[in-house]
């Protein structure tokens, strides 16, 4: 079988360059720092009308803003979100891992750390800490078992009769 065409021209090169640069987001040492020095200051951050969502519903795990509280709590449970947060376990390169590499010093295993999906707008304003995935999940119903649920035995249409006719 022959190879799919590629559907570029050689002369889309800028245009490709832009298309990759679009979609960059913070490398995982720059979220670590803004982990260990100013997450409460990403956290509530000014009114800025140029950003999605003025600047209020930020994921500082991944970097990116968010247009309202329900499209940053279903980011919080997408594949994305937690492959980030497992990246973000391990400490990052430093340089002086990179000294350790080139043979000066000896090497040292990064350390491991627990990483949790940040509090929602509505606990950090009432001061909880509270993992956002463990609230996500109590919030599910329970499954219903169909099979044993009660017969309709017009009931329902019994007190929609007595709301419609008007009191003597």
């Amino acid at each position: 079988m022959p190879y799919a065409r590629k559907k570029m021209h050689d002369g889309d090169t800028h245009l490709r360059r832009r298309w990759r640069l679009r979609n960059r987001k913070k490398d995982l040492d720059q979220i670590d720092l803004d982990l260990q020095k100013s997450s409460d200051q990403l956290l509530n951050q000014e009114v800025d009308l140029e950003k999605p969502g003025f600047a209020q519903f930020y994921c500082i795990h991944c970097a990116t803003h968010y247009i309202n509280d329900r499209a940053m709590q279903d980011h919080f449970r997408t594949k994305v979100h937690k492959r980030r947060l497992k990246a973000l376990e391990i400490e990052p390169y430093t340089v002086e891992d990179s000294l350790r590499a080139a043979g000066k010093g000896s090497f040292v295993q990064p350390q491991k750390r627990k990483m949790e999906t940040q509090p929602s707008k509505q606990d950090y304003a009432e001061g909880k800490r509270v993992k956002v995935d463990v609230m996500i999940e109590e919030e599910k119903p329970a499954k219903q078992n169909l099979s044993r649920a009660p017969k309709y035995d017009g009931q329902f249409k019994k007190i929609m009769d007595d709301l419609t006719t008007p009191a003597t």
